[in-house]
């Protein structure tokens, strides 16, 4: 049975369950995370949305509910599909964030291959990672179109290369601005027209105004706004290498934990409360593909920042003889987060098990003739460095 048969007296069934068992209960026998974005309001209360549908999905003789990871919780799906059945769906979160969610997730892509083109998508994305760096809102069409058009054709799924298309596109959404005074911009489905109209304005171009403002001052937007492209558009997609080009890898997306956080809060009440993040997302295993991914990134960046919090600016080696008084350009101290038991070894994405290093003792601890001996009173230092804090 497809999403588009579940009926209004299935979902109902689903709702009393829900009531039955209470929302912890209900999510962890169905396997579901507490919704994110998209709540279903009925008779004054709120239920997660996903979850109920899913569970909706398995009542009556000879079906079976559905898991989280076997369709996706947006607009285009689970938020169409109870509106049509007469139910009131409600996007939670400040109201800013809930229409840009609901802007994207009702973006119209062409899906006749089966699954969404990433045109739109990726030019987001491009645009979101630009203004987590504090890079200029408004961009020359030359680098847009170089930029964009690289993406897309390292990350498109088969898609052209082309930034024009999508950013007409986004621009017909309200998603984006082109500095183009009163020129009238040609329909985005206008193939040979539209390329020849940029090729002659070439207008500079971003998000709009609201939304960049947003992506740069909000960071939980930005983590409910990367989830929901995630969610919706690359459910059957890789992404990792894309979050890594547009600077919302796990480096990048750093930057993104924490609004709470004032820059004169001590130090261990601000490192409590990122390890407290970072806990909460070790601990999330449910959900989508991409939203797994999305916690994957935000507990290791979380982690990392509470690393760098903990080092007061300085390598953590007790022993370290090369410490580095210069800064970045950015003006940041020369520190490398590590693990120090390796990842790929088991090692965990643990502030208690990271360690902040200058360049010259993190060469050491990698490849030096003493690295073991390093890493041993590492591990100590590290955790009594947490314990102290926490």
């Amino acid at each position: 049975m497809a999403l588009r048969d579940i009926t209004r007296a299935q979902v109902l069934a689903a709702i009393e369950e829900y009531d039955a068992l209470g929302q912890e209960g209900f999510l962890a026998k169905y396997g579901f995370d507490h919704a994110r974005s998209y709540l279903l309001i009925h008779d004054e209360k709120a239920y997660d949305s996903k979850a109920i549908v899913g569970a909706a999905h398995g009542v009556g003789p000879g079906k079976q509910a559905l898991s989280a990871g076997q369709f996706s919780g947006g607009e285009a799906t689970v938020g169409r599909l109870l509106r049509r059945l007469g139910f009131t769906v409600e996007i939670s979160g400040d109201p800013d964030t809930a229409e840009l969610i609901r802007r994207i997730t009702s973006l119209t892509v062409d899906r006749s291959s089966g699954r969404p083109a990433l045109y739109q998508p990726i030019t987001l994305l491009w645009g979101i990672g630009r203004a987590y760096r504090g890079e200029p809102r408004m961009e020359s069409w030359d680098t847009t179109r170089r930029q964009v058009a690289e993406l897309l054709e390292n990350h498109g799924q088969g898609a052209r290369p082309r930034a024009d298309y999508p950013v007409a596109a986004l621009r017909g959404a309200g998603l984006w601005e082109l500095d183009v005074g009163g020129d009238q911009v040609p329909n985005a489905h206008g193939d040979t027209e539209l390329r020849r109209w940029f090729d002659t304005h070439e207008p500079r171009s971003g998000l709009v105004l609201w939304v960049y403002d947003l992506m740069r001052n909000s960071r939980k937007a930005g983590v409910s706004t990367v989830g929901a492209i995630l969610d919706t558009f690359f459910l059957d997609a890789e992404f990792a290498a894309l979050l890594e080009d547009v600077g919302l890898s796990d480096a990048g997306i750093a930057a993104l934990t924490g609004d709470d956080l004032s820059p004169d809060s001590p130090l261990e009440e601000a490192y409590r409360k990122l390890c407290g993040i970072a806990d909460r997302y070790r601990e999330r295993g449910t959900g989508t593909r991409a939203t797994r991914t999305l916690d994957v990134l935000m507990r290791s960046a979380t982690a990392r920042r509470a690393v760098l919090i903990r080092s007061m600016d300085r390598c953590e080696n007790p022993r370290c003889t090369g410490q580095v008084e210069d800064l970045t350009d950015s003006g940041d101290p020369i520190l490398e987060v590590d693990h120090i038991h390796d990842l790929a070894q088991g090692g965990s994405d643990d502030p208690a098990q990271m360690i902040a290093l200058c360049p010259n003792c993190h060469a050491i601890k990698t490849r030096g003739s003493t690295r073991e001996q390093l890493r041993d009173l590492l591990r100590i230092t590290a955790r009594q460095r947490h314990n102290a804090l926490r």
